[in-house]
């Protein structure tokens, strides 16, 4: 991600600027709760390049795991292939996509390498340096603005809903689509489970109305969050 961040914005983005994730709280359930809302969870390494309101323009480069829609390309890359996927403001979208590991393609990635080095020692010249002439700002991670895919275990009873959105509501976030199931992760008969999908929100806003949703009387565990991707 810092490699990408830094060719693609002419600006240099080191592994200490890049907000990360990884899969390790990733579950069979967060699988299915996916598969519900038509998405699938892929471990995304993501780099804008971001206007905000006053016109000021940051970097973000962040990896963690998301969901992604099964109409976005992205979604059906599996296996040892690698995607990039890229929007352009010229070229509009944009997807390369290749063996990411295995034996050869490894030893082909390196031995191009070795060659291209060969090559310009023979030559008696060096590779074209990185294009830096753009000083961005890294985006905080609390400014961050995306959708959250969030998943609560609640006490089935009347007004519970209402107190969720309340919540929400007292912290900036927009639910676009609420869905109730019963919990199959636990036997408490007085148990359901709530699948909230948001519209864009900061990260800052998500985390305290997380953070209060888990001290919640009405919620019975810390609420489950990944970040979605790719849809409008």
């Amino acid at each position: 991600a810092a490699i990408l961040a830094s060719i693609a914005f002419h600006t240099r983005v080191s592994a200490d600027d890049v907000y990360r994730e990884g899969i390790r709280e990733i579950t069979a359930a967060d699988i299915a709760s996916a598969k519900a809302v038509g998405c699938t969870i892929k471990l995304l390494a993501l780099c804008e390049r971001l206007v905000d309101s006053d016109g000021k323009e940051s970097v973000s480069a962040r990896v963690y795991p998301a969901l992604v829609s099964r109409n976005h390309p992205l979604a059906s890359v599996s296996g040892a292939y690698n995607a990039v996927f890229v929007e352009a403001q010229e070229a509009g979208r944009l997807m390369f996509l290749g063996p990411g590991a295995g034996g050869a393609p490894t030893a082909s990635a390196v031995l191009g390498d070795v060659v291209t080095v060969a090559r310009n020692a023979v030559r008696g010249v060096a590779g074209p340096p990185q294009a830096v002439f753009d000083e961005f700002d890294i985006l905080d991670t609390d400014d961050i603005q995306t959708r959250f895919h969030i998943r609560i275990q609640v006490r089935d009873e009347p007004g519970v809903l209402a107190s969720v959105a309340e919540i929400f509501a007292r912290h900036d976030v927009s639910m676009q689509t609420v869905r109730q199931s019963a919990d199959d992760e636990t036997a408490k008969d007085s148990s359901a489970i709530l699948t909230v999908l948001t519209h864009q929100a900061r990260q800052a806003d998500l985390s305290a109305c997380v953070s209060e949703l888990g001290e919640s009387p009405f919620v019975h565990s810390q609420p489950k969050v990944i970040r979605v991707e790719g849809m409008s």
